[in-house]
């Protein structure tokens, strides 16, 4: 009998950039800049990424364009949202029956607070210059900064996989 044996470390390999964009932007304002810019056509996902945690479940909106010549998939991520929880109010006083509306901030990657959106491009390949790309990125007027995160340094690679 044969026996198969699985390396995890073959799971574990990274084929796509991240650049965190800096910006006050809404998400389609964004995504219609970035259009303008580069050589693609991002267009509103309906499927949004779901994150659940302890307050609740939260959707981050997603923007997405595969080219299929290069047979390259660009997605545009929210990285910060809300969890808004009713609580009623437990005390006797003049306010126990009032709800109370509680907001948490949630973050696609808790370790980069301060992104606002990511610019993830997937199946690669060593042609592609992502220096130009995050040049092009900085030349849009809205964007207060643009880099290109180290994949290596996420904690929270999980959250990327959809």
């Amino acid at each position: 009998m044969a026996i198969h044996k699985l390396d995890l470390g073959e799971f574990d390999e990274i084929d796509y950039y991240l650049i965190a964009i800096h910006t006050s932007l809404e998400d389609y304002r964004l995504a219609f800049f970035i259009n303008q810019k580069l050589p693609i056509n991002l267009s509103k996902s309906e499927n949004e990424i779901q994150i659940n945690i302890k307050e609740g479940e939260t959707n981050f909106s997603r923007f997405y364009y595969n080219d299929i010549e290069s047979t390259i998939t660009w997605n545009l991520i929210q990285n910060k949202n809300e969890v808004v929880q009713y609580k009623k109010g437990n005390t006797q006083n003049l306010f126990s029956d009032v709800t109370m509306e509680v907001a948490t901030k949630v973050f696609l990657l808790p370790e980069f607070k301060k992104v606002d959106y990511f610019l993830k491009i997937e199946n690669n390949d060593d042609a592609m210059d992502i220096s130009k790309i995050q040049l092009l990125l900085n030349t849009i007027d809205s964007i207060s900064t643009v880099y290109i995160v180290d994949t290596n340094q996420i904690k929270s690679k999980n959250n990327l996989i959809f």
